[in-house]
């Protein structure tokens, strides 16, 4: 069995609103020092058959969006 963790991202180059909420909100907390906040979704995939080469193709086909999200795939420890 194998365990692959899939981070997608908005490009950098995006405006991430939801990031910025959260930047703004840490700074009227009082974390001056944030300086960016991008936010992203984290999906776990346990596979009893397969690899990497099957969870490239979900993300391609279903798990990011390649015209505004660039993802990571995170191989079994």
């Amino acid at each position: 069995m194998s365990r692959y963790r899939v981070l997608v991202t908005l490009k950098p180059a995006l405006l991430d609103s939801a990031g910025r909420a959260v930047n703004d909100a840490l700074h009227s907390l009082g974390f001056a020092g944030v300086k960016d906040v991008r936010i992203g979704k984290l999906v776990e995939i346990e596979m009893a058959e397969g690899g990497r080469a099957q969870v490239e193709e979900m993300c391609k086909k279903l798990l990011a969006n390649p015209v505004i999200e660039t993802y990571e795939i995170e191989d079994p420890a």
